[in-house]
């Protein structure tokens, strides 16, 4: 599957950290208008919290059905990444939808924030659940994460989707690159910043949310060829024709997954997906992606 506009565009490195942690350079403009309209976007859900690994892990179910584990973007949580989409997805199926650590209502730990790290995490909280092998739905740094956990713990997992994720440094620009020493909490969405300290157990921890948040992309490292090569569930990238990772990135990913499927929206970081900061004003949000994602889950086993 490849869903392509022709119409590709360069992403500008000014504020380019944080698109990739899952927003784009109208958030700060937008925030009065769009900061969690929790009525209008998300459903009925059940809250929980159980200890992970150390930290006190915070997770919303919704719906009935086959679980889709869904992962938030970097600096983000479930609703401001999520939130426009999850009614629509948890039409069909079960969702458990994960804040990991030292974002959201989740604690923090003495360590810094690694997709390894999450990715332990993740499948820590599932064999606490129970639940057998599940789908996975991860978004920007999510997305990074729901890879991971198909390389670490390939028995946990059925058919992952990874959405505007990056996994080599030369999926993205130069600019971006130069740009990540210079990461500032000023840059930082305003939309992010107030859901942090309205649902954060300790909203003081912004700063340090921010800063783990800039040094892991700082320092982010490939995954190999190999790694990325053993994954055998089967896997739908999508991306943005004007996100942070090019499409020549996605396209080079997919031909190393045995199974891949690529789809490319138009429009940037997470707007397919209604990622709360590419929403402008009181525009509405239809989930045009939602057919797509339904059929990559719902399709027989590859052989």
């Amino acid at each position: 599957m490849y869903y392509c506009s022709m119409n590709l565009q360069i992403v500008s490195a000014i504020g380019a950290l944080w698109m990739f942690m899952a927003c784009n350079d109208n958030a700060q403009n937008q925030s009065e208008n769009n900061t969690m309209n929790r009525q209008d976007t998300v459903a009925e859900h059940a809250s929980h919290y159980t200890q992970v690994n150390g930290i006190r892990m915070y997770y919303e179910i919704y719906g009935k059905g086959k679980p889709l584990v869904l992962l938030h973007g970097g600096g983000s949580t479930i609703h401001t990444t999520f939130g426009r989409i999850i009614p629509a997805l948890a039409e069909n199926r079960q969702l458990i939808a994960v804040e990991l650590q030292g974002h959201g209502h989740s604690s923090d730990r003495d360590a810094g924030f690694t997709f390894e790290q999450d990715a332990d995490d993740v499948a820590a909280l599932l064999k606490e659940l129970k639940i057998g092998k599940v789908d996975v739905f991860g978004f920007s740094n999510g997305g990074t994460t729901a890879l991971q956990l198909a390389i670490r713990h390939p028995d946990m997992v059925n058919r992952v989707i990874a959405a505007s994720a990056l996994f080599k440094r030369s999926g993205a620009s130069p600019q971006f690159w130069e740009f990540m020493n210079q990461a500032r909490i000023e840059h930082m969405p305003a939309q992010y910043k107030d859901e942090y300290r309205k649902v954060a157990p300790d909203p003081e921890r912004l700063q340090v949310m921010h800063d783990k948040c800039a040094k892991r992309m700082a320092e982010f490292t490939d995954i190999s060829d190999e790694l990325i090569s053993s994954v055998k569930a089967p896997v739908l990238l999508m991306n943005g024709d004007a996100d942070v990772a090019s499409t020549e990135h996605m396209a080079a990913m997919c031909k190393l997954i045995p199974h891949c499927q690529l789809a490319i929206f138009p429009g940037g970081h997470g707007k397919y997906i209604g990622e709360i900061t590419t929403l402008t004003g009181d525009a509405a949000f239809r989930p045009y992606v939602v057919p797509v994602i339904e059929e990559f889950l719902d399709a027989a086993p590859a052989k």
